[in-house]
């Protein structure tokens, strides 16, 4: 009988492949886990894969992004967001969503540079791995609710779901300036339903878990994901890309 982990293999797997045929992608890439073990998955199907980081110089998504790209041996580039730009990006893209909501400001900001940058390269369709902290609890948020039981888990775990979907949907609004199509596998009908039955002690075990994301890692670590890459603290795009910080600065002038 297939194990756990070969099961969620199993699924990754197929999720990708209802969402995309062996071609050539992008991957929205910071060198942490989820992105990392897409990148690698889809490596070994067959894709053609063109990771793709974007933030500014100096970042820890930039520089953490070229080492594990170079250990995964895939082709990386780059987009080094500057100063100049970016105050008016910010308002072309919160004008085109609409909303002064700051995480889908920030993602929708990250999100037209990942398009740009694949334009640039010639690239149609990018991959995410959006869906993971939201179904393997890979949000602090997460370790407020765990002692409530899978109850409150799971609840919370609805509305994370709800929030990613709809963001997703404004982070397309984005990324059509670019005829670029952003997609999530791992927010599949199919791959929710199959995560939500993981049992919660696979994917965080307790309040002081800082790690969380348990069978994910491991799933990583078994494809070849390097293991600096698999068993890394989440850094969220936005942060890792000091895009949160330049956006609050300009808010603050």
């Amino acid at each position: 009988m297939p194990s756990l982990l070969s099961k969620l293999h199993e699924q990754v797997v197929s999720a990708i492949g209802n969402t995309a045929k062996p071609q050539r992608i992008g991957i929205a890439f910071s060198g942490g886990v989820d992105s990392s073990l897409l990148a690698k998955v889809c490596s070994d199907l067959g894709f053609e894969v063109i990771l793709l980081t974007v933030g500014f110089e100096g970042s820890h998504d930039i520089e953490f992004s070229k080492k594990i790209a170079s250990i995964l041996k895939l082709k990386h580039v780059i987009y080094p967001i500057t100063g100049g730009e970016f105050h008016d990006v910010a308002s072309e893209v919160r004008g085109a969503i609409g909303t002064d909501n700051l995480s889908w400001n920030e993602n929708c900001i990250a999100f037209h540079y990942v398009s740009k940058l694949a334009k640039k390269h010639g690239i149609s369709m990018v991959l995410t791995a959006n869906g993971i902290d939201e179904l393997f609890c890979g949000y602090n948020a997460y370790r407020e609710v765990v002692e409530e039981g899978k109850e409150a888990i799971m609840e919370l775990m609805e509305s994370k779901l709800a929030n990613e979907v709809e963001m997703m949907k404004a982070v397309n609004r984005i990324s059509s300036k670019y005829y670029v199509k952003i997609l999530q596998p791992l927010l599949s009908a199919g791959f929710v339903e199959f995560a939500k039955s993981v049992p919660i002690k696979e994917k965080i075990r307790g309040r002081d878990d800082l790690v969380r994301k348990h069978i994910i890692r491991q799933l990583a670590l078994s494809v070849g994901v390097p293991e600096e890459a698999a068993l890394k603290r989440k850094k969220a795009l936005q942060y890792g890309s000091l895009i949160h910080k330049n956006l609050l600065r300009l808010g603050k002038t």
